[in-house]
């Protein structure tokens, strides 16, 4: 193993919860591979810029794969390609994922690039990885004490899917602001579930 890519899409950034317990695992991953390189994308402190009709344009024609069109996701989807573990940071916002998280897939779902399409419709054209999603909420939306609806789970899950990516494992943090003792528990709880990981199971968490 040598790389991993962290996606936050959190707009709380680096003091997220969830964004801090991923910083947790690629320290618990170190013990096992010293040399491990994490690649970091802040989607709230580095926002990507919004499509617009050239790039819209460029996605149903023959553009090449190094059109300058094609620069932020070509980069984005070389830094995916390259890691051999993605850690997805985000919180859920109105039953759904962040607009920041669904701009960085609009850059990496490429048709002919990243997935391709036909009579029995999309195939992912990357490899298979491990995928942690570790959503954030203040409130609580899986388990018994849900009381609104996750669109997130099936949706990033549909997502995955059509990239070839098939071993995604979601981790939730939730209740977050019933305060700091529901926090923790909840850090905790979400420890514990990843410790139960193959790639995590012999790490020991900061």
């Amino acid at each position: 193993m040598n790389n991993v890519l962290l996606i936050n899409a959190s707009p709380h950034g680096q003091v997220s919860h969830a964004n801090l317990l991923a910083l947790e695992l690629v320290t618990a991953l170190r013990q096992g591979y010293p040399n491990l390189e994490l690649v970091e994308r802040d989607l709230g402190a580095n926002p990507l810029p919004p499509l617009g009709m050239d790039y819209a344009h460029a996605l149903t024609t023959t553009t090449p794969f190094d059109s300058p069109l094609f620069k932020v996701s070509e980069g984005l989807i070389d830094e995916l390609d390259r890691s051999d573990v993605l850690l997805i940071a985000t919180p859920i916002h109105n039953f759904t994922l962040p607009a920041a998280l669904k701009l960085w897939i609009d850059y990496v779902v490429r048709i002919h690039r990243t997935f391709s399409s036909g009579p029995e419709g999309k195939v992912g054209l990357l490899k298979d990885r491990p995928v942690y999603v570790l959503v954030g909420s203040g409130g609580f939306h899986h388990g018994e004490r849900a009381r609104q609806p996750d669109f997130l789970t099936p949706y990033l899950r549909q997502v995955f899917n059509t990239l070839g990516l098939f071993d995604l494992q979601f981790i939730y943090l939730q209740g977050l602001v019933f305060g700091e003792e529901v926090v923790h528990a909840a850090v905790e709880e979400a420890r514990i579930a990843l410790s139960a990981e193959p790639l995590f199971n012999n790490l020991v968490f900061a």
